[in-house]
């Protein structure tokens, strides 16, 4: 059995309106939320073996404040083709990982990510900014992960919450 950590960036800004929305980094709010994220991981001992993170600016700054607070000491896997990325996507570079990974964390956007935690699980959750949904995948591999995997929605992690 694998876990699954599938996470929102935390909260954006549009204040600089010259930046792309590639480019936008987080907000006050964001860079409070994703360390405390970080540090429920840990206390959870949920650490991620392996953190993937679409390469937007605002999901790179949120998968790195999570691995500073949750004790991470990997690289953080950057991956392009997580920017706006659906179901399809997440599935394809997660097939990619070694079987060596037990909990592995994505960090992407919406409308994605929140699709992605209904398609594993069948529970529509609404993923605002930060939260995490832990999903249990009944897959021994990764490369097993496929369009009938059924995962079971173990909680979502709200920074409200916290």
């Amino acid at each position: 059995m694998k876990t699954l950590l599938i996470m929102r960036h935390a909260k954006s800004s549009w204040k600089d309106t010259s930046l792309s929305d590639h480019e936008r980094p987080l907000n006050n709010r964001g860079e409070v939320d994703a360390p405390r994220m970080g540090a429920a991981l840990k206390d959870l001992d949920l650490t991620p073996t392996l953190i993937i993170s679409s390469t937007a600016k605002r999901a790179r700054k949120t998968a790195e404040y999570v691995a500073e607070n949750c004790s991470y000491d990997g690289e953080i896997r950057l991956e392009r083709n997580l920017y706006h990325a659906g179901v399809d996507e997440f599935i394809e570079v997660l097939q990619s990982v070694s079987d060596e990974e037990e909990i592995v964390m994505v960090v992407g956007h919406n409308p994605g990510i929140a699709e992605l935690v209904d398609y594993l699980t069948d529970r529509p959750e609404g993923m605002t900014t930060a939260n995490i949904a832990v999903v249990r995948l009944q897959v021994e591999s990764w490369d097993d992960l496929d369009f009938d995997t059924e995962g079971e929605l173990v909680r979502v992690l709200r920074p409200r919450e916290l």
